[in-house]
């Protein structure tokens, strides 16, 4: 259970069937099914799981038409971290046969957008750009990518700005991480500094283990240095 970690609770156990009638069917094929049934035998929720994970990191990897090096050690890393060293070639065999198949992105967002609690969706959003800027060159093609997943499992066009704007300079980007008009007020900014603190607090992520926690807090950080950065223009005391 260990290896698990935060990421286990990332996207849950809840797929079922659906990665597995729907998403296999129609762009694995029955050689990845069989793969991924040998190595979860006996916990069918565990490899559904691990599958829709598998598929969304594939389609953002592919999303530019290249797939880096330093993308792929960044998600064998991250396996690798939050699974441990057990089964690591079988999955990363798997993940190499997602990229050379179509993928149906609509089908795996859509689960992950009725199974899912909010803060969870945030955290899946901000592993999908870790990827995205794996290779310090984040293109078009995956930005948008980010954004129609984010908008497919249902996170607000607010919030996946301010994600965004924790990982590319943009103007007025610590208004933007604060999800809050250049021109609002001392006091407006104050509150949304707040709100933004209650939406991202590791608290939220607690039940995920040590590993979330921590991921959790750097994003939080983010926050801080917005506020930071806006009460040191502002005076603000």
């Amino acid at each position: 259970m260990g290896a698990m970690k935060w990421i286990a609770g990332l996207l849950g156990f809840a797929f079922g069937g659906g990665i597995f009638g729907g998403v296999i069917g129609y762009a694995v094929g029955s050689l990845l099914e069989k793969m991924i049934k040998k190595e979860y035998a006996g916990n069918e929720q565990k490899g559904d799981f691990v599958m829709g994970l598998l598929i969304l990191t594939a389609a953002v990897m592919k999303a530019d038409g290249k797939v880096m090096k330093s993308e792929l050690n960044f998600v064998k890393d991250f396996l690798q971290k939050n699974f441990g060293r057990e089964n690591l070639q079988n999955k990363l065999d798997i993940l190499r046969q997602l990229l050379d198949k179509n993928i149906d992105v609509y089908q795996a967002c859509e689960k992950i957008r009725t199974a899912f609690p909010y803060a969870t969706k945030l955290q899946l959003l901000h592993y999908l750009f870790g990827i995205a800027v794996a290779d310090n060159d984040c293109t078009k093609c995956e930005k948008d990518l980010i954004e129609r997943i984010a908008n497919l499992i249902g996170l607000s066009a607010a919030d996946y700005k301010s994600i965004e704007a924790m990982y590319f300079e943009v103007t007025d980007s610590a208004y933007v991480i604060l999800q809050v008009d250049k021109n609002a007020s001392d006091a407006e900014i104050k509150k949304a500094y707040k709100r933004m603190c209650i939406k991202y607090h590791p608290d939220k992520v607690a039940n995920l283990g040590e590993d979330a926690q921590k991921a959790a807090n750097a994003k939080f950080q983010e926050i801080n240095n917005a506020y930071e950065k806006i009460k040191k223009e502002r005076n603000i005391v």
